[in-house]
């Protein structure tokens, strides 16, 4: 069974970076495709990066080219390395696992959440 827990957020000044963790304490994730979502007061949760089994990775268009999402199998981690952060990035970020091949920024198709961590950015 994916339990999965976040960590690695605080408060950072624009321009800076962060990196995310997610750890599997089930030992389990390797097997899942992962994702990174986020949610900011008011709005909707949104999808940020996903990474399949294989290492295939997607990233959402606002954080292109800014974030990065790895995962270290051996260990059962999931990263997401934040930089040049912005004040709009600011949101409680979620780790999920899915168990599709490949990852899709459609939140349903997921089926185990961590519980979050909080990330503030700013100006």
């Amino acid at each position: 069974q994916v339990q999965l827990v976040e960590s690695g957020g605080g408060l950072v000044q624009a321009g800076g970076s962060l990196r995310l963790s997610c750890t599997d304490s089930g030992r389990t994730s390797s097997r899942y495709t992962m994702g990174w979502f986020r949610q900011a007061p008011g709005k909707e949760r949104e999808f940020v990066a996903g990474i399949s089994r294989t290492e295939r990775t997607v990233h959402a268009d606002s954080v292109e080219g800014r974030f990065t999402i790895s995962r270290d199998n051996s260990k059962n981690i999931v990263y997401l390395q934040m930089n040049s952060l912005k004040p709009e990035d600011t949101a409680i970020y979620y780790c999920a696992a899915s168990s599709g091949l490949w990852p899709t920024s459609n939140s349903n198709f997921y089926n185990s959440w961590g519980q979050g961590t909080q990330v503030t950015v700013s100006s």
